[in-house]
């Protein structure tokens, strides 16, 4: 079985570059300026993980 996604958000620099990559719209951004995970939509896939900068995304 996958894990989820699961963000640090110190590490999060809210830039939405995952949010354009994520296939099943898992991620998005409230205010611009913090990352939200819908743990329903979230398969675990791990496309968001390799396209955050900075490592604040990780596949549990």
């Amino acid at each position: 079985m996958k894990g989820k996604a699961a963000i640090n958000r110190e590490l999060c620099m809210a830039c939405g570059g995952c949010v354009g990559v994520c296939p099943f719209t898992a991620l998005e951004l409230e205010n611009g300026n913090k990352l939200d995970l819908d743990g329903e939509s979230c398969t675990g896939c791990g496309i968001c993980e390799r396209f955050c900068p900075v490592g604040a995304i990780k596949v549990v």
